[in-house]
């Protein structure tokens, strides 16, 4: 291991997941014209000591993905100037910092909730703030809602996190964070629903790695009536996919993205506001 990185090879699983994102960030934000401004990403990378080839391809998808959560979360905080951002399974996002050049006069408090291990990279790796608290636990774990002071309004962010929990425990997450966050939004990601028929066992990214299983996923249709199963979801908004770089990603892949007959076969950005 080099002397100055810091080794990241404990983690495993879904918690291992967090470094492809960031590796696939990193990638998009050092190449010209940048879709994604995120210098720290790259420190980041730099800054670890793993074996991120394995990983595959570094395409734009997390990139745009990071785009998407930004755009909607700037856009609350604008309005609710003091809320708590929440970022459950955060890995090694650096939204906070993307969003404190975004807004003006950032006021904006942070909970960052992932397991221990990550945590405890992301304070050896990442400064610290005093508007940034951390814990240790999981996003299953609800004693995080008892952390958060809902009057200045609350942003819930769940990037690369719901696909992996069973059903069960990913619609009560969901509504868990509609009963106690009147007034709040929640943004989440969730792959084509044909993917956990086609790859039970998780999708292979390179030949020496494949993600883990994606059990949840629900289709555009079935997220929309959201809100008449839902108590606490007043709307439920489907996010376009920000464009990229290139002619597939600027422009096939956003047509493709609103083509009415393909909609309910993609994946979705969906931002959640609840009643």
């Amino acid at each position: 291991m080099t002397a100055d990185k810091i080794d990241a090879s404990e983690l495993g699983g879904v918690s291992e997941t967090a470094l492809m994102t960031l590796n696939g960030r990193a990638h998009q934000a050092g190449l010209p014209g940048a879709i994604l401004q995120d210098p720290m990403a790259i420190e980041l990378v730099d800054s670890i000591e793993f074996d991120f080839d394995k990983f595959g391809r570094k395409g734009q998808e997390m990139a745009l993905r990071s785009l998407a959560v930004d755009a909607c979360a700037a856009k609350y905080l604008t309005r609710h100037p003091q809320a708590t951002v929440v970022a459950l399974a955060e890995g090694f996002q650096t939204s906070f910092w993307r969003l404190s050049e975004a807004v003006r006069d950032p006021q904006f408090h942070w909970l960052s909730v992932d397991l221990a291990p990550v945590i405890a990279l992301r304070e050896r790796l990442l400064p610290a703030s005093p508007r940034i608290t951390s814990l240790s636990q999981s996003a299953l774990d609800y004693s995080w809602m008892d952390r958060v002071d809902p009057g200045n309004g609350v942003f819930i962010t769940a990037e690369g996190l719901l696909m992996y929990l069973q059903p069960d425990e990913a619609m009560d997450l969901i509504i868990q964070c509609a009963k106690r966050f009147p007034g709040g939004q929640m943004f989440f990601d969730l792959p084509p629903t044909m993917v956990k028929r086609l790859a039970p066992k998780g999708l292979k990214s390179s030949r020496r790695y494949r993600v883990p299983p994606m059990p949840f996923s629900l289709s555009t249709v079935q997220l929309a009536d959201l809100v008449n199963t839902v108590p606490g979801i007043k709307a439920v908004h489907d996010i376009s996919m920000p464009r990229g770089r290139g002619f597939f990603f600027s422009t096939v892949w956003p047509a493709i993205w609103h083509f009415g007959p393909t909609k309910r076969f993609r994946g979705a950005y969906t931002l959640l506001e609840f009643g």
